[in-house]
């Protein structure tokens, strides 16, 4: 598997062995969306292992699960391309900047820089999650057991998003309740008209909450997302700056929701890394990037095909649909050993859990920070002998977006 790409990739786009290395996407049938939901992994496995790119009927997607192939899609943005006017999430949240290319992406993503730059966050972010996180942990510590998911993680998570983007009287649960609504509806392969329908509810939500404060950050800019796109250098129209914070509110809250109860779930299911990181102090930041490759909070993303190509010895087509597995590249064990272990100590290799090329996560920082340097290790700092509650069981969910469901803990008051 680890000499399939991508040398073999180039040669035939070169010619030089012309058509005759190139084979039709091989189909893969039932494959249920339920299936993918409960656990992707295996059928990632099983998919890659046949092929780098496998076309799966549930989910009307050729989905890419090699780690070479997916560089390979991220480094040629112009034959695998952003835009798409008939994917999911241009329908649910407009066409925000995770659907464009080139100048149009570069010029709406450089809106929103100001409030991520490093120094911002280390110096005026971070301190408001530091006091979040102190005063959800003092709200429950003298209980003994909490499920981790409803009273620190999601909370954590939705306070924090609610101050980078500047909204106003919005409690934690409604903005936690659109996430949600807007990530089922992205994810809505099936065509469920309920997800849909909530996804509409919530998008009418997100741009009430967005009309109310533009007028104040018109006249006092603030180191808030939304004052950034309101003044920046090139104007954003209120289309553009909807649609760009439906973004940050699908993927900015579930991604550091999922990734502290991931990281906390690795570590209290590896009692030795658990016992490791505590010791250390200095091993937080490789407890979070392990926890984001173990399990990338956002799984797959679309792709299109722009012109006829050859990916990983597979023969795509213009106008193919793609549904590129990060997580199942953070997985692919012609890169990473015992892909499926949670392991903190495991090489220094980089992943795609933030994705890469020219839509890496704008928000990589702020996650790190948020939870690898403050959330989790408070958790771990405050609650004594830390560990999972044996007569409740944790659960994962999802496959477009994955992460715990649940997180039972008990400790020691």
């Amino acid at each position: 598997m680890g000499n399939r790409m991508p040398v073999c990739t180039q040669l035939v786009q070169s010619g030089r062995y012309g058509k005759l290395m190139a084979i039709a996407v091989p189909t893969q049938d039932g494959i249920s969306l339920d299936a993918l939901y409960e656990d992707p992994f295996p059928i990632f496995r099983q998919m890659s292992e046949k092929s780098p790119v496998t076309w799966v009927p549930s989910t009307n997607l050729n989905l890419v699960t090699g780690f070479e192939e997916i560089m390979e899609i991220e480094r040629n943005s112009s034959i695998y391309t952003s835009t798409n006017p008939t994917s999911l999430m241009n329908q649910v949240l407009g066409r925000s900047l995770m659907r464009k290319d080139g100048e149009p992406h570069a010029l709406e993503r450089k809106a929103i820089e100001p409030s991520f730059r490093p120094g911002v966050v280390k110096n005026h972010w971070s301190p408001i999650f530091a006091a979040i996180a102190d005063q959800l942990i003092t709200g429950f510590e003298k209980d003994g057991s909490t499920d981790l998911f409803q009273n620190f993680a999601a909370p954590m998570a939705s306070l924090s998003l609610i101050e980078m983007l500047g909204f106003k009287d919005v409690a934690w649960q409604d903005i936690a309740c659109w996430s949600q609504s807007l990530m089922d509806a992205m994810s809505n392969y099936g065509g469920s008209g309920d997800a849909r329908q909530r996804g509409r509810d919530a998008s009418a939500a997100i741009d009430a909450a967005i009309d109310a404060v533009v007028p104040i950050y018109q006249i006092t800019p603030n180191p808030s997302i939304i004052s950034s796109m309101l003044h920046a250098e090139s104007a954003q129209s209120i289309e553009q700056i909807r649609s760009n914070v439906k973004v940050i509110i699908g993927g900015g809250l579930n991604e550091p929701r999922d990734s502290i109860l991931t990281a906390t779930y690795g570590l209290l299911s590896n009692p030795q890394q658990q016992a490791k990181a505590i010791e250390s102090g200095a091993l937080w930041g490789a407890v979070f990037e392990e926890a984001i490759r173990w399990v990338a909070p956002i799984c797959m993303y679309p792709r299109r095909v722009d012109s006829d190509v050859v990916l990983g010895g597979v023969q795509l087509r213009e106008g193919d649909q793609l549904g590129v597995c990060v997580a199942a590249a953070n997985r692919d064990p012609s890169r990473f050993e015992q892909p499926d272990e949670f392991n903190i100590f495991r090489k220094k290799q980089s992943h795609l859990g933030f994705g890469a090329g020219p839509h890496f996560c704008a928000g990589t920082w702020v996650a790190r920070q948020m939870v690898g340097a403050i959330a989790v290790p408070q958790l771990f700092a405050r609650l004594k002998d830390l560990r999972l509650d044996e007569d409740k069981k944790a659960k994962f969910g999802g496959w477009v977006f994955r992460g715990p469901l649940n997180l039972p803990v008990q400790w020691t008051v």
